[in-house]
């Protein structure tokens, strides 16, 4: 099942083709350890140290932002990877890339912007991470002059595409917006139409195997998770089944229920029963932490080895095999996430202060024009041909503001207005 056309010299293509412009000698650093650094340096990679994972940056220095998330998944990848035999510096950049195109406030700020873009295509943060790699990051210039991003290579590309498709009716979740497939078709040629390659879907479950477990650690540390009540209650239990299933799980609730029972007899989950913050807690919690993420991992690699052999894998070679229970297990911390932590939280009036907040400023920002966005969001505006690409514009701009600047933009312009 090895891929038919692209090798390694076609992998590593940019688009377009660079010059170097220093002396390096090719054995210094390959060109997929260049698209590392290129991630690494990036300005909207440094804006993710203030930008929402679950919690508000900046509120509690024990909880992740969207930033040491990115490190997390990264790490994970590059090592689920490398036993599987891919590139490890590919999927390295595809976790530490992944969600450059989150706006402020996490999810709920994607919502609240996917609202207000409806007349240019929606707003999606999978989508606007190829937009960041493609063409908003100032890195390269095409022989136009136009932007083309951090000009990553296909393979690192396409390694960073959770959802290798456009928008269409009923599908929330999409990779590409119209206006950015050229570089998408560009990068998926050849590729089978709506799969992922083996490192998209490696970082795609280091992604859930990172979130599921730190979210988890992240409510115990902060107190919004009680693990004994949920022991302890078979009715809590049952709440957290019902809201895992259709939602992180295709499986019954009758089914969540008995993986529930065993996995909360689990040592490493019965040690948190009295979790207090005292020092022999949180090493319990980290305990917790790290047999997680290596039970998660080390099911999928001998999975996936087991279906597809030992040799090195890549690309199109094989899909990444997660076994039930593992999933099962993954679906279940994300469910007591949601229910303790994210859940309650939307009914909050800050919740629905950060919407606000983001639908303001697009409005602000549509009315005001160019002279109210930075010069590269007001370029764009001015080249746009009609108002879905100023809005795109609009939209672009609010994207790439962090949590505080965003709040920020919004007390000076409407103070100014």
């Amino acid at each position: 099942m090895t891929d038919p056309v692209l090798h390694v010299d076609d992998l590593a293509e940019r688009w377009p083709a660079e010059e170097r412009r220093v002396v390096e000698p090719e054995s210094f650093r390959s060109p997929f350890q260049r698209d590392r650094a290129r991630v690494l340096h990036s300005a909207g990679f440094r804006r993710l140290a203030d930008k929402t994972q679950v919690h508000a940056a900046g509120t509690d220095d024990f909880l992740r932002t969207r930033l040491t998330h990115s490190l997390e998944v990264a790490q994970i990848a590059r090592e689920t990877g490398d036993l599987l035999g891919c590139d490890p510096d590919v999927v390295d950049v595809a976790g530490l890339a992944h969600d450059l195109g989150h706006p402020p406030f996490g999810h709920n700020g994607e919502d609240a912007l996917h609202d207000a873009a409806g007349p240019c295509g929606g707003f999606e943060g999978n989508a606007q991470t190829l937009r960041v790699l493609a063409r908003l990051e100032a890195k390269v210039l095409d022989a136009e002059g136009d932007s083309v991003g951090l000009n990553l290579t296909r393979a690192s590309l396409d390694a960073t595409c959770k959802y290798p498709w456009e928008a269409s009716a009923g599908v929330r979740k999409f990779g590409v917006y119209t206006d950015d497939r050229a570089a998408f078709d560009w990068f998926r040629a050849d590729a089978p139409e709506g799969r992922q390659c083996l490192e998209a879907q490696v970082m795609d479950w280091s992604d859930d195997v990172a979130y599921s477990v730190h979210d988890v650690e992240d409510g115990l540390h902060g107190g919004y998770i009680d693990l004994a009540r949920l022991m302890d209650d078979q009715d809590e239990q049952a709440g957290v089944c019902t809201d895992v299933a259709g939602r992180y799980s295709e499986e019954s609730e009758a089914t969540l229920r008995e993986a529930l029972k065993d996995f909360l007899r689990d040592p490493v989950m019965r040690d948190l029963h009295d979790y207090d913050g005292s020092f022999g807690a949180l090493v319990s919690l980290k305990s917790f932490t790290s047999t997680m993420v290596g039970r998660f991992v080390t099911a999928a690699v001998e999975a996936t080895q087991g279906q597809f052999g030992s040799a090195p894998l890549r690309r199109y070679d094989a899909d990444l095999i997660v076994p039930e229970p593992e999933r099962i297990q993954c679906a279940l911390l994300k469910g007591i996430a949601w229910r303790y932590v994210m859940q309650p939280r939307t009914g909050e009036a800050y919740y629905t202060r950060q919407r606000e907040i983001l639908t303001d400023l697009v409005a602000l920002l549509s009315d005001r024009g160019p002279d109210a966005m930075e010069p590269m969001f007001a370029q764009a505006w001015n080249r746009a041909g009609d108002d879905a690409g100023r809005l795109r514009a609009v939209i672009d701009q609010v994207a790439s503001l962090t949590d505080a600047s965003a709040e920020a933009w919004h007390t000076r312009l409407t103070s100014e207005s």
